[in-house]
């Protein structure tokens, strides 16, 4: 029968072409089981649908069953106990089916309390030990055995029922909650016990954890009526509500003529004194104490508490209910009034008290208004700002200038922050009349430079006209104490008339980065803001509007729905009668100009950009192209082009942000990817130049 057994739970198989015996364990061909082998699972098997696909490590992560369990441990050394009661917690982990068993902590139990056995996969009692507990081992009001230990599971957390029944597990009902017998027996010895003498408990232990840094905070005001000028003394009450202590401090004006003490009172309880005056040291105790004898036996004195308290001597002391804006407080015979408090110390008696009226009691004169700073008048030496600062200390300093300003508005890049304008000269002269200027306006410092164009045969050297400086408005007093007013950006638009040091300017036109800038700053520039102008022309032209639609029509014969800029020019003059500046007429063109879409050529566009990046030195090729490929996580060669864009601002590439959106439109592919490693070959100036092209200016339609 021995053999028997023992060839039918052994296998025959091949190793090396070798017959050998193998376990009943191993699977036949392709890991399918034999024909009535019965393989036994080495890890809990969950079924269908129970948390995801992924594996048991991931989809049960931090997922823990909580079981409470109890276990008896036999005492043979106590006549007192023959067994404890010990309750525990089994935490048995989904991830890996290992268990780990905790005995919470009981006070002065006198036993090592804590982890009893540590995490780890438990095999099964004997004869079974080839095997571990899985989760189907685990039920409520059944019993475990952990290396030769019976626990007993009386109950679960909810999370760990309803994970059982979802996997079909039919719960048995709680078991009851055992008690040891001694820690039974022990505390009906406690409760029958009574202290001797009746034993008096001052805890304040509570009060001192739920509001340690909590303080109140007062303003207060005590007048002193032995001073000599009889002033308010300004004072700062501090609530401490840990303890119910009071201190207070004084604030001492700068130049009072009083020494500066570090507190007025001292950090303690504020009692509230009766009329009687003060009590005697000792008089007022914590407990009372009776004298039970006297000195009748032995000449012996014998004490007890008395908790009647016969005799004893109350004193109030201020707490925070007595404490409120516009209330007395006696502070040692001195009569502190409460003005003002802070924000905690509002919102404290909103909550608690349930206030809502925290008005300050006014308690000193408002201050007298300060005197108007009346400066002397501009003496002609140096700048107007220069000699304010002579003014202002003993000391002179040079005039701060805007330095934020300057940071923001100056040169970078293809932002030039240059408004540059198109003027003539107003005047009666013949030789005059057809001279023409360059008006440039510095947004960085808001000074202006006037340059002369160069022409020939007319006597008229040309070049610089004005040096570059900030011009002041006309017709100003020179000699005066307020500031003067210097010309701003806004009063320079097309169709304006300036006057710079007595010569009178109409500005004609302006360049294409004006109109530009001027339109993406609308909000800064009326003239350039298409929203205003179509309001103010629809204000206007509402109850003319047969006759606007039939001059349009005049106009346009051939019905294009398209006309030339003069007579739409002319109409706008004739209709808004003057209403309308020049430059709000071009505003108004440009914005429903025709807009003819033609083909860029990519060489030129990499030319132009070649020869910007060589005139600015740019050669950081290699670094560009380094950042391009750390961005590219998926190494396929292509970026989206917002983030081309990002990186290349990053680099401060000297390109407008046109040129630089066309450029990267270039070298999209079908997906709208850019193609970086291209893109910056074809920018290097250095390996791949190209030749330069002569510019084209293609006339705006």
């Amino acid at each position: 029968i021995g053999k028997e057994k023992f060839h039918r739970s052994q296998h025959w198989g091949y190793c090396n072409n070798v017959a050998m015996l193998v376990g009943e364990d191993k699977p036949g061909i392709g890991g399918e089981p034999l024909c009535g082998q019965k393989l036994k699972p080495k890890y809990s098997v969950f079924p269908e649908g129970m948390g995801s696909d992924a594996p048991a490590w991931v989809a049960f992560d931090k997922q823990v069953l909580s079981f409470d369990a109890y276990f008896e441990e036999e005492v043979p050394d106590k006549i007192q106990e023959l067994y404890r009661i010990r309750h525990c917690k089994i935490y048995f982990y989904l991830e890996d089916d290992t268990i780990q068993v905790i005995e919470p902590q009981v006070k002065n139990s006198g036993i090592i309390q804590g982890t009893i056995v540590r995490r780890h996969r438990i095999p099964l009692p004997p004869p079974q030990e080839d095997q571990f507990y899985t989760v189907d081992h685990f039920n409520i009001n059944t019993e475990v055995i952990l290396y030769a230990r019976k626990y007993k599971i009386i109950n679960c957390d909810q999370f760990t029922k309803n994970f059982l029944r979802k996997m079909g597990v039919r719960l048995n009902p709680p078991a009851d909650r055992p008690d040891d017998p001694y820690t039974k027996e022990r505390q009906k010895i406690l409760d029958s016990m009574r202290p001797l003498r009746p034993y008096e408990r001052i805890d304040t232990l509570k009060q001192f954890l739920e509001h340690d840094g909590h303080v109140l905070r007062f303003f207060c005001v005590w007048d002193d009526p032995e001073s000599m000028f009889h002033d308010p003394r300004e004072l700062v009450l501090h609530y401490y509500l840990a303890d119910d202590t009071i201190d207070i401090k004084e604030i001492v004006p700068a130049n009072s003529g009083r020494d500066a003490v570090p507190l007025f009172l001292r950090r303690d309880k504020l009692p509230k004194y009766a009329p009687t005056g003060l009590y005697q040291p000792g008089t007022i105790t914590s407990r009372t104490v009776l004298n039970v004898f006297g000195k009748l036996v032995g000449n012996r004195d014998r004490y007890i508490l008395d908790n009647r308290k016969t005799g004893a001597v109350h004193q109030e002391f201020y707490r925070d209910s007595d404490l409120k804006i516009g209330a007395v407080i006696n502070v040692w015979g001195r009569k502190i009034i409460l003005c003002d408090c802070d924000e905690f110390t509002k919102e404290y008696y909103r909550t608690k008290y349930g206030i809502k009226d925290f008005t300050p009691v006014p308690h000193k004169a408002p201050p007298p208004p300060k005197p108007e700073k009346n400066f002397p008048p501009y003496t002609g030496f140096g700048s107007e700002e220069d000699s304010l600062c002579s003014c202002v200390g003993l000391i002179p300093k040079p005039p701060q200038k805007d330095f934020k300003k300057f940071m923001e508005k100056d040169r970078s890049g293809m932002e030039s922050n240059i408004l540059r304008f198109l003027a003539k000269l107003v005047t009666d002269s013949p030789i005059d009349k057809d001279r023409k200027f360059i008006i440039s306006y510095f947004l960085s410092d808001d000074s202006i430079s006037v340059f002369e164009y160069r022409q020939r045969n007319t006597g008229i050297l040309g070049g610089k006209f004005l040096e570059r400086d900030r011009i002041k408005k006309p017709g100003q007093e020179l000699f005066k104490s307020e500031p003067s007013e210097y010309f701003k950006a806004q009063n320079l638009f097309v169709g304006a008339r300036v006057c710079f040091h007595g010569h009178n300017f109409l500005l004609v036109d302006a360049d294409e980065y004006t109109f530009n800038y001027m339109e993406k700053h609308a909000n800064e520039f009326s003239v350039g803001d298409i929203s205003a102008i179509l309001k103010k022309l629809k204000d206007i032209t509402k109850p003319r509007s047969r006759e606007i639609r039939q001059v349009f029509a005049a106009t346009d014969p051939e019905h294009t729905k398209v006309i030339e800029y003069d007579p739409f020019r002319n109409l706008i003059v004739s209709i808004t009668d003057g209403a309308f500046s020049e430059h709000e007429i071009m505003t108004l063109g440009r914005y429903y100009s025709v807009k003819d879409e033609y083909e860029i050529d990519l060489h030129f566009l990499l030319a132009v950009a070649q020869e910007q990046l060589k005139k600015n030195s740019f050669e950081n090729f290699e670094q560009l192209s380094a950042v391009l490929i750390y961005n590219d996580r998926e190494k396929c060669g292509v970026l989206p082009r917002e983030v081309c864009r990002t990186i290349c601002k990053s680099f401060k590439l000297p390109l407008a942000e046109d040129h630089l959106q066309a450029l990267l439109t270039m070298f999209e592919d079908d997906h709208k990817q850019v193609e970086y490693k291209k893109f910056v070959d074809g920018l290097n100036w250095r390996e791949n130049q190209i030749p330069a092209f002569h510019m084209i200016k293609v006339p705006l339609k």
